[in-house]
């Protein structure tokens, strides 16, 4: 179903965007092992989400939800021989590989046509060197096949930064012999560390090397999700480009493993405050939140290569492109090539689709370089079936003159499915 967006004259107000997605899986997946009850408030609504709940109650996981949106967690016997559709979540298929290694718990994990096509043996490779029995399919992706099989400690280290696959090998070295290391190529998202640590179990980071030690158990505790920073993203970018806005974003997530872009775009010349700080889980060391307030700017062109800051803004390199319209100069974004491996290849789907809306873009293996200011102008674009292409183009609709009509804009609800609501409201 498309959606179209016009040039906004001022963007102005507050929100809260949903709860992170992130933080969201792993509260749910760690709570599925841990001693007694997780009790979730703020989990996000979100397709991604959901899906990991059903593949966890497949597995013999309680999942209930009381009217106020209190999620409870409890863990239960194991159920063996299951298929867990993953859908198009990555996160949620790459994390269940090392929970399931780690429960033993024969199953198949599968998904989507598109997340089929995303790699796998990078998380699968190190599970079975850490003696899982664990195949995929002839390229390497989904369907997954995993059979009982007793785990031991290993030191691995990360040939492409990902915290999703450290999250999944951290997990299941929680039911391994002796310990397990992960060292990282650069730092990645740590929100299952801090979890982790929230409940009660040791995790230890030595320079980039994160280890934990096998035969421990996560106690079940209370945890608020704060809301999600790469939901936020799309506001803040918006704002930054529209003349006259000023927007605050309620209780948003400020671990500094995610929130690079706020250090990108203070560079490019935007007026960013945090204020009301404080941890969401209530105890230092947990996760970090705060009131983000947005002002427009007038913006300049940088260069962002550097591998360890690329990692910090993985998820908001589309939306940096598209404010890179608005800046003075040539924006240069290199070491992404990540990028080519998400929901779609973000690279090509950004360059394809600001072309059509008159940017000036040129697309590298591992990048874009895209020079402004320039006046964007409606026009059709795609999603790629990609939510955060979706919210992406939304945003360069803001900017452009005349209509942006966005193909599949239901995309947006793999992750934010009231999105479009909330910026109408703020562009009105």
């Amino acid at each position: 179903m498309p959606f179209s967006v016009s040039n906004a004259r001022h963007f102005r107000g507050e929100l809260r965007v949903p709860g992170d997605k992130s933080i969201s899986h792993r509260a749910l997946i760690l709570g599925a092992i841990a001693e007694g009850e997780q009790i979730v408030d703020g989990l996000a609504k979100s397709a991604d989400i959901e899906t990991t709940a059903r593949c966890l109650r497949a597995l013999g996981v309680t999942i209930t939800e009381s009217e106020g949106g209190r999620v409870n967690v409890r863990g239960g016997g194991v159920v063996t021989g299951a298929t867990l559709d993953a859908g198009n979540s990555g996160t949620t298929a790459r994390l269940l590989c090392g929970l399931v290694a780690g429960l033993g718990a024969s199953c198949t994990i599968d998904g989507d046509v598109s997340l089929r096509e995303r790699p796998m043996r990078r998380v699968t490779n190190p599970l079975a060197r850490m003696g899982a029995d664990i195949d995929t399919n002839e390229n390497g992706g989904l369907p997954i096949h995993i059979k009982a099989a007793p785990l031991r400690g290993i030191r691995y280290e990360l040939p492409v930064a990902s915290a999703q696959v450290k999250s999944a090998l951290l997990i299941a070295g929680l039911f391994a012999s002796g310990e397990t290391t992960v060292v990282e190529p650069v730092p990645t998202r740590d929100h299952t560390e801090r979890m982790l640590t929230a409940m009660g179990t040791e995790v230890r980071r030595h320079g980039r090397a994160v280890s934990i030690q096998g035969g421990q158990r996560p106690r079940g505790v209370h945890i608020t999700v704060p809301g999600d920073f790469s939901s936020a993203a799309f506001f803040i970018a918006a704002a930054a480009g529209v003349p006259g806005s000023r927007i605050t974003v309620r209780g948003c997530g400020v671990n500094p493993t995610r929130t690079g872009m706020l250090d990108i775009i203070t560079e490019m010349g935007c007026r960013v405050e945090t204020v009301n700080k404080r941890d969401a889980f209530g105890n230092a060391g947990g996760e970090p939140v705060a009131d983000v307030v947005i002002y427009e700017s007038s913006l300049r062109a940088i260069t962002i290569d550097d591998p360890v800051r690329i990692a910090a803004v993985i998820d908001e390199i589309p939306v940096l492109a598209v404010l890179a319209t608005r800046a003075a100069g040539t924006t240069m974004i290199r070491s992404a090539g990540e990028l080519r491996v998400k929901e779609s290849d973000r690279i090509k789907a950004t360059a394809e689709n600001l072309r059509i809306l008159g940017a000036d873009v040129e697309e590298f293996d591992d990048g874009l370089a895209v020079s402004g200011p320039v006046q964007l102008r409606g026009g059709n674009v795609s999603s790629f079936g990609d939510h955060r292409m979706a919210m992406a183009m939304a945003v360069a609709g803001l900017f452009g003159e005349g209509e942006t009509v966005i193909d599949d804009a239901t995309a947006v609800d793999i992750s934010y499915p009231g999105f479009f609501d909330d910026l109408k409201t703020l562009s009105d």
